[in-house]
């Protein structure tokens, strides 16, 4: 079902729906490699994981902070960020994201311990919480009917890419130079982007009202508690009055958070968004299929180069039948979209998925690399790249221009959210089974469970899939 409510007059900016082919274009490039800069970053470590490790001497709890700390602030802020859009001016607050993300790169680049590469990362977190909504909000902006399908279909395409090529580069940076060049790249990138966005990028109109603080807090904090009860758990066990502690903690933030937000005036996460059956399910396919995908790149890269004994770089290109496979299908999904049902494609992406993450799951030290990893990493690599664009359109599916930025952020929080929320489960599933250990045996041993924690994940969200998007579209 779709919002009943009538529609909300349209914002006049600007920019909305002229210009161009060639002005369309430079717009469209701005806001993909801005887009692409921060999701690529989610990756871009992964291949750099066992070096940061034995850099910084961190225990295998500290190192899934390393990437949490990122998806955790990125995630829970990307509601307020989305909203401060519409109040102080969308271009604004893009440069002031970018310039964020630019000056935390450079500190994480010069990390010399533990907690100051893991607080980097959470203030790289606050700007990937202003870049990311705001690009799909100016998309609404800048590109109206089929322009913006394409454009749409692009954004899409960007979120696979972007997490598939940062193992090359990542892998490719760490042993040519250092992981800490995997951070440093983004100084000049996110300098060229602030430069390219005030010459193309016109300022849109302020919205009058005032941000919501004690939502943004509730949903941080909320799931900042349930990612470290989750974590803590390999650790501490089950049983651990931290543990528990956390996790009661997170459930009773985010009932609080709810319950907040059908009060407030302007709420960032307007309860009705969750009205369509489509975005509903959208939002929770993204949240799980993410989850899946965390674990599927933390995972593989160690078990490569600790199993295998892969180099970074050798473990990077380990990835390419997938990398390859999803660029290729990503980029036909335009045309693939035009012919054929976004639903259909949602759901074979999603079963092609979880057959590649099942038989990945089965590998062992012992393996050939061909058929225990890259035969499985065509299927993950041919699901992705069909899954993102219909479920992006469905994620944003009908909403009234005046809630574009919200569920934007929503969309987006569940991207960010479930990369989080699903590595600290994986951490806490795998932990177990190698005991801490590094030795090929019990990395592989952690591989697995983890793996087949994702292939969890990833039949959840095709039920999902059938038995309310499906439904949702018809």
């Amino acid at each position: 079902m779709r919002d009943t409510a009538p529609p909300a007059p349209a914002v006049t900016t600007p920019a909305a729906g002229t210009g161009t082919p060639a002005r369309s274009g430079a717009v469209l490039a701005v806001i993909l490699v801005s887009y692409f800069m921060i999701l690529m970053d989610n990756s871009v470590i992964f291949t750099g994981l066992p070096t940061i490790r034995d850099s910084l001497d961190l225990s295998p709890a500290s190192l899934s902070w390393v990437q949490d700390g990122y998806t955790l602030v990125f995630g829970g802020l990307l509601l307020l960020g989305a909203r401060a859009g519409d109040l102080v001016g969308r271009v604004r607050l893009f440069v002031a994201g970018l310039a964020v993300f630019g000056l935390a790169s450079l500190f994480i680049g010069l990390a010399q311990t533990g907690w100051w590469m893991i607080a980097g990362r959470a203030v790289q977190g606050i700007g990937a919480a202003v870049v990311a909504p705001t690009s799909l909000a100016l998309i609404t902006v800048y590109f109206e009917g089929e322009a913006r399908r394409r454009a749409v279909a692009a954004y899409a395409a960007t979120a696979g890419i972007g997490a598939s090529l940062g193992m090359l580069v990542g892998g490719a940076l760490t042993e040519w130079i250092s992981w800490r060049a995997a951070f440093l790249v983004n100084v000049p990138i996110a300098l060229v982007m602030i430069v390219a966005t005030r010459r193309v990028l016109t300022e849109t109109p302020r919205r009058d009202g005032r941000f919501d603080l004690i939502g943004a807090i509730c949903a941080t904090a909320g799931i900042g508690a349930l990612v470290f009860g989750f974590i803590e758990s390999s650790a501490a066990g089950w049983g651990s009055s931290r543990v528990l502690g956390s996790l009661a903690a997170g459930i009773v933030l985010l009932i609080v958070l709810v319950l907040h937000e059908g009060r407030a005036e302007q709420p960032i996460m307007p309860l009705r968004l969750f009205r369509s059956r489509e975005r509903s399910g959208a939002y929770g396919v993204r949240l799980l299929y993410l989850g899946a995908m965390m674990g599927f790149f933390f995972f593989t890269t160690q078990f490569l180069q600790n199993s295998y004994g892969f180099t970074p770089l050798q473990a990077g290109l380990g990835f390419l039948p997938m990398t390859m496979v999803n660029f290729g299908v990503a980029m036909a999904a335009p045309r693939l979209g035009a012919r054929i049902p976004g639903a259909v494609l949602l759901t074979g992406g999603t079963a092609l998925t979880l057959a590649g993450m099942f038989w990945l799951g089965q590998a062992g030290v012992g393996g050939a690399y061909v058929t225990a990893v890259a035969l499985p990493m065509v299927l993950v690599g041919a699901g992705q790249g069909l899954v993102f664009a219909p479920l992006t359109s469905s994620g944003i599916a009908g909403v009234r221009q005046s809630d574009a930025g919200a569920a934007s952020g929503l969309l987006n929080t569940a991207h960010q959210l479930g990369m989080a929320l699903g590595l600290a489960v994986l951490v806490a599933i795998s932990t177990r089974a190698g005991s801490g250990s590094t030795s090929p045996g019990a990395v592989a041993a952690q591989f697995h469970d983890a793996i087949t924690g994702s292939s969890v994940m990833l039949a959840l969200a095709l039920l999902i899939v059938l038995v309310v998007l499906l439904p949702a579209r018809d």
